[in-house]
């Protein structure tokens, strides 16, 4: 179905029915996040979420910017952090006066890419004037709700904006979101000289070189290798149960990730999608994915056995061969994305914080979400700070 029932917006039902025109105007595909075959693969391959995508136009009709939508169902009960007994609290109550319904999931209507945390859900083409399109976007999800008023959607997110964004994306605060902080990305700088990993480690500072040899010894008896289209299809209940050991562990989680759309990356991005097996003898003990994007390695999902974590620093290694491929890829950025803050910190990244917007459809239950919104704070950690100091020299003594 398509459908232009408002003012300067499209809607599609899928990607398929979005227009060569459409693609071209946008020229939004050299990020792989807005590839037409990177979005069409989490569609076909993820069918308990709906996609939706709203392509927003200016007044010669031409695109301008495209968002992605995914209906999900959450279940609030599922949630197993610190703050499982605030929102239950809050989930009782909004039950009791019948503002939510009683044992069933929330319909969640997100903008934005439920798989990866990032600004990789709103494109907005270069030169447009990001503010007026947000306030558009704004309009255009609220109408998108109101057409799709039988799917029943309660909430309302956009994410996930970097501090720089900010000042464009409070422009949400006009439609009563309130903005909240997430877990921030976690980001390491590659620097120009590390033209091997060695050039990495000795950049170290000695505790954390020393630490870094240890996993490898630890590791060194793990096998790990490519995993490609001949193999994957072997290895994929294997993948997938690797996988959900890992959600298992998680907080919560508003998606699960279906492993076979790696057979369309590993496909349709050959040689840029990256997929790694971690075998003992012949059992496999974990696997890691990522994506080159431009000068950005993007670490995606992992999976690990619990079991052998820590005898063989199964995660610790992967961290460090992300690192390698980075640096051997000639890369600018290493995005290790949210979750296991700390240990990602002690192989020198740094935290990018990241704000979510969200809003409930009454207005009524907007203002009580409010109330326990403004409790919810991303989780500390202990920031490491493995390299050692550089001295800059002081240009008033020059």
């Amino acid at each position: 179905m398509i459908c232009k029932s408002h003012h300067n917006t499209l809607t599609f039902s899928s990607i398929t029915e979005i227009t060569d025109e459409i693609w071209q105007q946008l020229g939004c595909e050299d990020n792989i996040y807005f590839h037409r075959d990177y979005l069409l693969s989490l569609e076909t391959n993820n069918p308990q979420i709906e996609f939706s995508y709203i392509v927003l136009l200016n007044e010669t009709e031409e695109a301008i910017a495209f968002s992605m939508l995914q209906i999900i169902d959450f279940d609030v009960d599922s949630i197993k952090n610190d703050l499982e007994k605030l929102l239950r609290k809050v989930t009782a109550v909004a039950r009791k006066i019948r503002i939510l319904p009683k044992e069933k999931p929330l319909k969640f209507l997100m903008s934005g890419n439920v798989f990866v945390s990032g600004e990789h859900g709103i494109f907005i083409r270069k030169g447009i004037d990001k503010n007026k399109t947000i306030k558009q976007l704004g309009k255009a999800i609220q109408h998108f709700a109101n057409d799709n008023s039988d799917k029943e959607i309660a909430v309302f997110i956009l994410k996930d904006f970097i501090k720089e964004s900010l000042f464009i994306t409070d422009e949400l605060l006009d439609f009563n979101y309130y903005p909240i902080q997430v877990e921030p990305n976690m980001m390491l700088s590659l620097k120009e000289d590390w033209q091997t990993f060695d050039d990495y480690l000795a950049a170290l500072k000695t505790k954390f070189r020393v630490k870094a040899r240890k996993a490898f010894k630890q590791s060194s008896s793990i096998r790990i290798e490519d995993i490609t289209q001949e193999n994957i299809e072997e290895l994929l209940p294997k993948m997938t149960a690797l996988y959900k050991k890992v959600v298992s562990r998680a907080d919560f989680t508003l998606g699960d990730f279906n492993l076979n759309t790696y057979r369309d990356f590993i496909t349709r991005f050959n040689g840029s999608y990256i997929l790694k097996a971690y075998c003992l003898d012949d059992k496999m003990v974990g696997f890691m994915s990522g994506i080159i994007n431009n000068d950005s390695l993007d670490a995606h999902f992992v999976g690990i056995d619990y079991q052998y974590n820590r005898k063989y620093a199964v995660y610790q290694r992967m961290l460090y061969d992300y690192i390698t491929i980075a640096i051997d890829k000639k890369l600018s950025v290493l995005n290790f994305a949210r979750t296991a803050s700390e240990i990602k910190s002690s192989v020198g990244a740094t935290p990018q914080d990241l704000t979510v917007y969200i809003r409930h459809k009454k207005s009524i239950t907007n203002k009580l979400l409010k109330l326990f919104l403004m409790n919810i704070q991303p989780t500390r950690f202990n920031q490491k700070y493995p390299f050692k100091k550089v001295v800059i020299a002081n240009e008033n003594n020059s």
